[in-house]
């Protein structure tokens, strides 16, 4: 499958009937509204008085350099704090922590620097969305990961990378985004290269700096050696996290019990046609909106 450019230059690629693209018009249709009103409190009224007020936090805090006259940039954070200021402005002041902190794993956090994790389609964003509206993350780090040719630092760059473009979808945030790691293939060696303090980076990313709802993680495929890699992560797991990780093995039904088929790859037991999206494809589309992502800072 190769990328398409519609009229107007926006990338999409289709697979079956599905016209899959970033979607980064805001989400006006009737179910989106209700859902974000619901699960969110947005309205018109709180959405104007949260952007207003977390403007003013952000003015005082001097130091942070953030768009804060970007009323998108603004609403990446305030959906996932339930438009509180309060709250969004310490994920804001998380977020940047984290990037001045970890600086080797986020600096230059662009589509032209981070490839190899793409060229080796070890992760997608490319499918269709699931039965619930949530973007599907799908990373694979057992037969396809080989740590020689992309080091487990530049499989987190592009994870990042992924995660950044999924959040800029209005739809995203109000939906969130669902990951399936597929483990099958792992090996002691892989194991290896995975460290305490850099799970507890990753940990620590998750639950308090990236702006995104993180409604699942489906573990698929995993070998028995795979308990020696989660014990490294467990210990920095808050139970809100640890109760959204689901464990199937090979057993594809249990996958479908949560995720619609028609959003899956055939191998994962779903009905999407063969052949799959490429990571290359994914990272084309990525690097078409490199000057976005110049903007994150």
């Amino acid at each position: 499958m190769e990328l398409q450019f519609d009229p107007e230059g926006t990338p999409f690629v289709m697979w079956d009937e599905h016209r899959i693209q970033l979607e980064r018009a805001p989400a006006t249709e009737e179910e989106y509204v209700e859902k974000a009103e619901r699960e969110l409190r947005e309205t018109p009224e709180v959405v104007e008085k949260g952007i207003a007020e977390l403007r003013d936090l952000l003015k005082k805090d001097t130091s942070l350099f953030v768009p804060h006259n970007d009323d998108n940039y603004l609403m990446k954070f305030l959906r996932p704090s339930k438009f509180y200021p309060e709250s969004a402005l310490k994920r804001i002041q998380a977020y940047y922590k984290f990037r001045r902190s970890h600086e080797s794993y986020c600096c230059n956090l662009l589509p032209s620097a981070v490839r190899s994790a793409f060229d080796h389609s070890i992760i997608s964003i490319l499918a269709p969305r699931d039965q619930h509206g949530r973007r599907i993350m799908l990373v694979e780090s057992g037969d396809r990961w080989q740590p020689r040719l992309v080091p487990l630092k530049e499989v987190f760059r592009g994870v990042q990378l992924a995660l950044e473009s999924a959040m800029s979808e209005p739809k995203t945030q109000i939906n969130g985004v669902i990951v399936i790691l597929d483990m099958k293939g792992l090996s002691f060696s892989q194991v290896m290269q995975f460290t305490p303090s850099f799970a507890k980076m990753v940990v620590d990313w998750i639950q308090d700096c990236i702006p995104i709802r993180l409604k699942a993680v489906h573990i698929v495929n995993q070998p028995y050696i795979f308990n020696m890699l989660f014990a490294i992560f467990k210990p920095f797991l808050r139970e809100k996290l640890r109760s959204r990780i689901h464990f199937h093995g090979s057993d594809s039904q249990a996958l479908l019990a949560h995720v619609d088929p028609r959003a899956l790859r055939k191998r994962h037991g779903g009905s999407l046609s063969e052949p799959e999206i490429t990571g290359e494809v994914l990272w084309k589309m990525l690097h078409h909106y490199e000057e976005n992502f110049k903007g994150i800072g």
